[in-house]
C-alpha cells in the first residue's frame, strides 16, 4: 500500500545530507514551510545550497537556516528585503555565497528541470553582469542568454491537503514555486495542513500529482490569534 505520510517533521526530512541542494517554496511567507525549515535546522545537514526566491526575512524561516550556519550556498531572485539583515551580515562578511537569478530565469530554470529540459535561450539579463560568461545567440534579431536547468535533492513546500498518495492541492497564492520544485527534485517532501483519504480530493483541484512527491507530512494551521500575538 502507497502511504507517504510520515509520523513526524523529523521522519519527513529523514536522510538529508551535507551539501545538498535544497529548493524551499514560498513567496515571502505566501507559501513558505515553516515548520519544514525549522526542523532542517535541527536535523543538522550542513554546506547545503537553498534555492529560494528571497534570502529570508526577519529572523525566521529561511533567515533561520541562513542564521543556523548550515547554508553555505543560496539560490535566489531578492536577497534583500527591509528585514534581510540575517543575508546581509552572512554576505558581507564572506560566509555565504550568492547566485542571483532573475525571478522568472528562476522559475524557468527549475520549471526546465522538471521537464528534462536540457536548456534554453532566455532574452533576460543579456548585456548585464548575470551574463557574463554564459553562451549568447542572436535569434530573429534578439539576443538571448542561455540558461540551464536548476536540479535539487530536496524540495520543501507547503500545500493546502494531501492523501496518501501524495497528490497535493494548495491554497490561493501559497501555491507560487511549490509546484515547479516538486518536479524539479529528487525527492520533494510537502508539509500540508489537512490529510485527506484517497478520492476526498477534487482531481480537477490537484495541482502536484503525487507521483512528484515522495513524503508528506501534517502540520496544524497556526491560528490567526497566534500569529499577530507573534508579531508584537
Amino acid at each position: 500500500m502507497i502511504d507517504k505520510i510520515q509520523g513526524s517533521l523529523a521522519a519527513a526530512l529523514a536522510g538529508v545530507q551535507d551539501g545538498s541542494t535544497v529548493m524551499v517554496g514560498g513567496f515571502g511567507d505566501a507559501g513558505l514551510p515553516n515548520e519544514l525549515v525549522d526542523a532542517l535546522i535541527v536535523q543538522g545537514a550542513r554546506d547545503l545550497v537553498v534555492v529560494n526566491n528571497n534570502a529570508g526575512q526577519g529572523e525566521s524561516g529561511v533567515a533561520a537556516l541562513l542564521a543556523s550556519g548550515h547554508v553555505r550556498k543560496i539560490i535566489c531572485s531578492f536577497p534583500r528585503n527591509v528585514d534581510s539583515q540575517v543575508f546581509d551580515e552572512l554576505y558581507r562578511s564572506g560566509k555565504l555565497e550568492l547566485e542571483l537569478v532573475p525571478q522568472g530565469t528562476l522559475v524557468e530554470r527549475i520549471r526546465a528541470a522538471g521537464a528534462g529540459i536540457g536548456a534554453f535561450y532566455t532574452p533576460t539579463a543579456f548585456g548585464t553582469e548575470l551574463a557574463k560568461g554564459k553562451e549568447t545567440r542572436r535569434i530573429n534579431g534578439r539576443d538571448y542568454v542561455l540558461e540551464h536547468p536548476l536540479y535539487a535533492d530536496y524540495a520543501l513546500i507547503k500545500a493546502e491537503a494531501a492523501d496518501r498518495w501524495g497528490n497535493l492541492v494548495y491554497r490561493k497564492t501559497a501555491r507560487n514555486f511549490g509546484p515547479v520544485m516538486a518536479t524539479a527534485a529528487k525527492c520533494a517532501i510537502a508539509q500540508v495542513h489537512r490529510t485527506v483519504a484517497l478520492g476526498e480530493l477534487d482531481p480537477e483541484a490537484i495541482v502536484t500529482p503525487g507521483i512528484f512527491v515522495a513524503r508528506v507530512v501534517k502540520v496544524p494551521r497556526v491560528p490567526a490569534a497566534a500569529i499577530a500575538a507573534g508579531r508584537q
